[in-house]
C-alpha cells in the first residue's frame, strides 16, 4: 500500500515523522493505558506541543506552524491510528482555536489565543445538547445579557475534552429567543471553571480518555467581552468550523482504521491453526483484502477533501463523504478485525476491542452518518 503518487517528497517526509513520533513518542501502550484508566491524555498532549504539532495550524506570526490542510490531516491521520480518541484530544484543540483566528479579537487572541500557542490552555467545542443533536440550530442554552454579563441557565451535552484542566469552551448558545432559529445563536469562550457551571464525565463505550461531558449551566455569568464574532453570528461561526473538524476526524478514522487492517494481518501471519497460519485460508485472505480496499478508498477520499480546501474550494459535499465512508469503514473493519483475532481480539491488551469501541461510536459522533448522507443528498442537483 503507497500513496507516495499522492504526495510530494515533503508531504511524505511529514507523514512519516508523524507516524514514527506516534509509534516511538506516543506508543499504543500509552493509548492503551490512558483508555483503560479513563485518564486524560495530558502527557501525550504535552509532548505533542513541545514538537509544534498541536499548534500546526496557528499562522507562524502568532507562533505557530502555519501548516495547511493537508499537513493537518496527515498528522491526524497519524494521532488517530492507535485510538481516535487521542486523534480527537488534539484534533477538537486545533480546530477550536481556528474559531478564534478567524473571529477572535486581538483581547481575546491574547487571553485565550496566546496561552493555547504557550501550552498553557487547550480547547473543547460545545454544540449540542440534549434534545438537539443532529439539529445544532434547535440549541436553547440561553445567555441573557446583563450588564457587561450574559447569565447563562440550561443543559449542554456530548461536549468532548471539555473537563481537562484549563479547558476554555466555545460554546454555542441562544441569546435571541424571538429571532429564526439560526438568527439568535452566539458563541461564547467559557472557561471550565467558571462558577455556576458544573461538568459531569459520562462514562461512555468509546471516547474514555479525552472523556465526553454534560455541561450544567445554572446563572453562570460570562463576560459579554468572551463572546466571539457578534450577536447572532453564532450559526456562521459553527458552520464554518465544521469542514475542517470532519476532515480531521475522517482522517483519525482512517488512521484508526490501518492500524486495525495491520493488526490483524499481523495475528493472521502468526497465529496457526490446522497446521498452518489462518492467512494461509482464502476466507479471511479475502477479508483482509476488503478491509484494505475500503481503508485505501476512505483515505482517498480524506485526501481529497483536503486537496479541495487548501486550493480555497468549498468541500462541503466533500468532507461529508469522507466523513461518513470512513466512519463507516472504521466500524466495519474493526469488526471484522474481531472476527479474525476471534477471542484474542476483545482483551484490551490486543487492542481491536479498543478500536471497535472507536469504531461504534465513530458513526454518531460529529455528525451521524444520516446527517452526512443528507448534506451530500442536499448537494445533487438533477
Amino acid at each position: 500500500m503507497s500513496f507516495d503518487n499522492f504526495l510530494t517528497a515533503e508531504q511524505q517526509q511529514w507523514r512519516d515523522t508523524c507516524h514514527r513520533v506516534m509509534d516511538k513518542e506516543i506508543t499504543r501502550e500509552y493509548i492503551r493505558e490512558c483508555d483503560m484508566n479513563r485518564q486524560y491524555y495530558y502527557e501525550g498532549f504535552e509532548k505533542l506541543h513541545e514538537l509544534g504539532m498541536v499548534t500546526m495550524l496557528i499562522p507562524e506570526e502568532l507562533g505557530g506552524m502555519g501548516a495547511d490542510t493537508m499537513a493537518y490531516t496527515l498528522f491526524c491521520e497519524a494521532a488517530g491510528k492507535y485510538s481516535m480518541d487521542f486523534g480527537g484530544a488534539i484534533g477538537v484543540s486545533q480546530f477550536t482555536a481556528q474559531n478564534l483566528i478567524h473571529y477572535g479579537t486581538p483581547e481575546q487572541q491574547e487571553q485565550f489565543l496566546q496561552p493555547f500557542i504557550e501550552g498553557n490552555n487547550r480547547f473543547a467545542i460545545s454544540i449540542s445538547e440534549p434534545h438537539s443533536g443532529s439539529d445544532a440550530a434547535a440549541a436553547n442554552t440561553r445567555a441573557v445579557k446583563s450588564g457587561d454579563h450574559y447569565v447563562l441557565n440550561g443543559l449542554k451535552q456530548w461536549c468532548s475534552g471539555s473537563s481537562a484542566t484549563n479547558a476554555v469552551i466555545c460554546m454555542l448558545v441562544r441569546t435571541d429567543p424571538d429571532a429564526p432559529k439560526r438568527q439568535g445563536l452566539s458563541v461564547l469562550l467559557i472557561p471550565n471553571d467558571t462558577p455556576g457551571m458544573e461538568l459531569r464525565k459520562l462514562k461512555t463505550l468509546a471516547r474514555r480518555g479525552t472523556g465526553t461531558n454534560q455541561i450544567f449551566l445554572d446563572r453562570a455569568k460570562v463576560p459579554v467581552e468572551n463572546r466571539l464574532g457578534e450577536e447572532g453570528q453564532g450559526w456562521e461561526i459553527i458552520t464554518n468550523h465544521l469542514q475542517l473538524e470532519r476532515v480531521s476526524i475522517a482522517a483519525s478514522y482512517v488512521g484508526c482504521a490501518q492500524q486495525a487492517v495491520d493488526d490483524a494481518l499481523a495475528y493472521a501471519h502468526q497465529r496457526e491453526a490446522f497446521g498452518q497460519p489462518i492467512f494461509k485460508f482464502q476466507t479471511l485472505r479475502h477479508m483482509l483484502a476488503d478491509m484494505q480496499t475500503e481503508v485505501d478508498a476512505a483515505r482517498l477520499l480524506t485526501y481529497r477533501s483536503a486537496g479541495m480546501m487548501d486550493a480555497g474550494q468549498d468541500a462541503l459535499r466533500e468532507v461529508s463523504m469522507a466523513k461518513l465512508f470512513a466512519s463507516e469503514t472504521l466500524q466495519k473493519v474493526t469488526r471484522q478485525g474481531i472476527q479474525i483475532m476471534g477471542g484474542h481480539g476483545m482483551l484490551p491488551e490486543a487492542d481491536m476491542e479498543r478500536y471497535f469501541r472507536e469504531g461504534m461510536q465513530a458513526t454518531v459522533g460529529g455528525g451521524t452518518s444520516q446527517i452526512q448522507r443528507t448534506i451530500i443528498a442536499q448537494t445533487m442537483q438533477y
